[in-house]
């Protein structure tokens, strides 16, 4: 019977990077990162330790892959999002795209973004990557006040205030306080009002001049 690093190995390097990072992230949270020792990696996809080390450099590389793993697959499933002609249609669908990976790979959000391992900080090609999944929704957000759809003001700053509600909404669904009958129409609720906070039109009282 083949191991799973033979049958990626048919696929190439690319089928063998993910066999071992999958493994690796259900090993980290299954057991903690004392389990993520590149010898017990080895053994469960039936590899030597050779392979991990020349690939990922030791258990650190292999954080940090997993930490840039995450965020490629997030940017991955956003360039599936079709554009469209309405651009708050796009930032909303960007959004059920963060809530839907985060439903898939719930192990790849841990490392994303709770930490698993404290002393774990990301390198700058990690953190470069991190990055690029964050300015596709600011783009949209650019694109929303371009169109008129919101007012102006930093694109980037708005952004982050959509990512903050909804990483609260998606975290709070992931620890299971919210029960996934609930949790969707909660979501769809939660970005219909951030799009209303933001929305272009007459000025609210805070914003008109005093007499």
């Amino acid at each position: 019977m083949s191991t799973p690093y033979q049958d990626a190995l048919r696929h190439g390097q690319d089928a063998v990077r993910a066999v071992i990072l999958d493994r690796a992230i259900t090993l980290l949270v299954a057991e903690g990162s004392a389990a993520l020792t590149v010898r017990r990696i080895a053994a469960e996809v039936g590899s030597s330790t050779k392979v991990l080390y020349t690939m990922f450099g030791g258990k650190e590389g292999l954080l940090d892959a997993l930490y840039r793993e995450g965020f490629a697959r997030l940017r991955r499933a956003q360039d599936q999002v079709p554009h469209g002609g309405d651009p708050l249609a796009y930032l909303t669908a960007l959004g059920r795209t963060y809530r839907e990976r985060a439903l898939a790979e719930p192990a790849y959000y841990r490392v994303m973004f709770e930490q698993p391992v404290p002393e774990f900080r990301p390198g700058a090609e990690a953190l470069a990557v991190a990055r690029t999944a964050f300015d596709v929704s600011a783009a949209a957000v650019a694109a929303c006040m371009a169109a008129g759809v919101f007012r102006p003001g930093d694109a980037h700053e708005v952004s982050k205030l959509f990512w903050a509600a909804t990483h609260g909404a998606v975290s709070l669904e992931l620890a299971g306080h919210f029960t996934p009958d609930e949790a969707g129409a909660r979501y769809e609720a939660l970005m219909a009002a951030l799009g209303r906070s933001f929305a272009a039109g007459p000025p609210t009282s805070d914003e008109r001049p005093t007499p």
